[in-house]
């Protein structure tokens, strides 16, 4: 379960194009994630919000437990101890997942699925 640091398989041709399940245990909604993106932006893809500010693993905004599965990170030293990535914790903005992964501990919400409103014609009164 433990994320491994960044390696060649990050930006390796033949795991680029490969798509994984990226499961959240704690709403139970599931998503395809490339191993080419990070776990944040391949939700985002499909429509769900998880927690994020910095996007650069700094912050740990996005912090969730990696409850199986494996992912490999896009920066060389993640905003995590390394007490915490051995128990599992992982950055999914920095991460890449490497097989069908299940997050837990996230605060996912779906992002609005109504078009947005036309802009109003003519003159304002």
């Amino acid at each position: 379960m433990p994320a491994s640091a960044p390696d060649s398989l990050a930006s390796s041709p033949a795991t680029a194009g490969a798509a994984y399940t990226v499961t959240l245990e704690t709403s139970g909604w599931t998503y395809a994630a490339r191993a080419d993106e990070t776990l944040l932006q391949a939700a985002l893809r499909a429509g769900i919000r998880l927690a994020s500010s910095c996007r650069n693993g700094t912050c740990r905004a996005c912090m969730c437990h990696l409850a199986s599965g494996d992912v490999a990170y896009v920066v060389e030293r993640p905003g995590l101890s390394r007490d915490e990535i051995e128990e599992g914790w992982i950055l999914p903005c920095v991460a890449q997942a490497r097989g069908d992964v299940t997050l837990a501990g996230d605060s996912a919400q779906r992002l609005a699925e109504e078009a947005p409103r036309p802009l109003p014609h003519g003159p304002r009164r």
